[in-house]
C-alpha cells in the first residue's frame, strides 16, 4: 500500500510519520462578541493546539432568508431555527478577521478558516490564510473547491455525508484546480454524534482509497473518539472549543473547555508517540530491570552429593541464577559442593 503524501501548513509537515495536528475549531461561540472571540484565541493558544480555525461566511452568502419548510431546522440542537437566523446568530463578522488573524499571530499559533463562498475565499486570500477548510456541507460545491485550490494553499476537506464517490470528486476537485495538497477528514455531521456512529475504521480505509492523508473532524463527546482514531492512523484531529459551555452558543454543547481540549492535545500526541514501531528486543529503559527476571536459586541448603528437588530449588526473582527454562535440567543431579540457601544456582554447583 502507497503512503499517502504529507502536507504542509505554516511550516508544519501533516502526515503519516508526523504527530497528529490538532485544529481548535471556534465556530460561532463568540457569541456575537469580538472581545470574547480574542479571548476564545488566546486560551486556545493555551491548550497547546497546532492551529485555530474560524468560519468565514454570512447569513445572506450561506442561505436565502426565507421561512419555506425546507429552510427551518427540524429536530436537534437547532430546532425550530431557519436556517438564516442560526448563521446570523453563528457567522464571525468578515470586519472581525484582521484582527483575529493578527491575534493569532501574536500568540504564534496557525490560523485559518473554512470559507463558503468566494467573497470568504477572497478575504481569506487578503489575509494570507496558511490553508482554506472546506466543511462538510460545501464538500459537494466542486466549484468553491476550484476556487480556493486556485490560490495554491492547501485544502483540507471534511467528508460528512459524503460518499466515496463524493469524496473522490472533491479530492480530484482540489487537486486539479492547484490545491498545495489535499487532506480529508472523516467527519459525521450530527451534533453531537454518538461513539457508535464514529466509525474510525473509516480512516484507515479512507487513506487507502483515497491517497492522501486523513484525519477526523470530531463531534463525539470527550476525547476517546480522537485519541481512538490517532490510534488508527489519523494525522489530524479537528475539534469543536468554547471558554465554558454554560455560556452557551450555536455549537456549545459538543465543544471542549480549555482545560479539556489541552488535555485532548496532550492525549492525541501521546497516544501518537506510543504508536512506536514493532519492536522485539529489549528496550534500554528495561535494561535495568532484567535483574530482577526469574531465575533458579537454592531454597533450602544442600549437602554435597545431595540430589536436587522442587524442595531445594526453584525459580525466583531476581535473576541472577540459571534460567528457569533449565529447572527440568537441574533436578535430580546432585550438588558439586555444599550449597546454601539463597545462593543463585550455577552449573558450576551442579554434578
Amino acid at each position: 500500500m502507497t503512503t499517502p503524501p504529507t502536507i504542509e501548513i505554516a511550516g508544519r509537515r501533516i502526515g503519516p510519520g508526523h504527530p497528529p495536528y490538532v485544529i481548535c475549531e471556534l465556530s460561532g461561540n463568540h457569541n456575537g462578541s469580538l472581545e470574547r472571540a480574542l479571548t476564545m484565541i488566546d486560551a486556545a493558544a493555551d491548550t497547546g493546539c497546532d492551529a485555530i480555525k474560524i468560519q468565514t461566511y454570512t447569513a445572506d452568502t450561506i442561505t436565502l432568508d426565507v421561512d419555506r419548510p425546507e429552510f427551518v431546522i427540524h429536530g436537534g440542537l437547532w430546532d425550530g431555527q431557519t436556517l438564516h437566523a442560526l448563521y446570523q446568530e453563528a457567522q464571525t463578522p468578515y470586519d472581525w478577521h484582521a484582527a483575529l488573524f493578527a491575534r493569532a499571530a501574536e500568540r504564534g499559533v496557525t490560523l485559518f478558516s473554512s470559507p463558503f463562498d468566494e467573497t470568504a475565499v477572497d478575504l481569506l486570500a487578503g489575509l494570507d490564510a496558511p490553508a482554506y477548510k472546506i466543511a462538510s456541507f460545501e464538500a459537494v460545491d466542486l466549484p468553491l473547491i476550484r476556487y480556493a485550490a486556485a490560490h495554491g494553499k492547501p485544502l483540507i476537506i471534511s467528508t460528512g455525508m459524503a460518499n466515496l464517490a463524493e469524496m473522490e470528486a472533491a479530492r480530484d476537485a482540489a487537486l486539479g484546480g492547484g490545491a498545495g495538497g489535499v487532506l480529508m477528514l472523516h467527519c459525521v455531521s450530527s451534533y453531537p454524534a454518538t461513539f457508535e456512529d464514529a466509525n474510525v475504521r473509516t480512516i484507515p480505509d479512507m487513506a487507502a482509497r483515497l491517497g492522501v492523508p486523513v484525519g477526523l473532524s470530531d463531534h463525539t463527546p470527550g476525547t476517546a473518539t480522537a485519541v481512538a482514531a490517532v490510534a488508527l492512523g489519523a494525522c489530524v484531529i479537528e475539534k469543536h472549543f468554547t471558554l465554558a459551555r454554560s455560556d452557551g452558543g450555536p455549537d456549545a454543547a459538543f465543544s471542549l473547555e480549555p482545560a479539556e481540549f489541552t488535555a485532548l492535545a496532550r492525549d492525541c500526541r501521546d497516544a501518537w508517540a506510543a504508536l512506536g514501531q514493532a519492536h522485539y528486543d529489549v528496550l534500554g529503559s528495561e535494561k535495568a530491570n532484567r535483574q530482577f527476571r526469574r531465575s533458579l536459586y537454592v531454597t533450602a541448603p544442600v549437602k554435597a552429593g545431595e540430589v536436587l528437588t522442587k524442595a531445594n530449588v526453584r525459580s525466583v526473582r531476581p535473576g541472577n541464577g540459571l534460567p528457569p527454562a533449565d529447572l527440568d535440567r537441574v533436578l535430580g543431579r546432585t550438588a558439586s559442593r555444599d550449597l546454601a540457601f539463597g545462593e543463585p544456582l550455577d552449573w558450576g554447583m551442579v554434578s
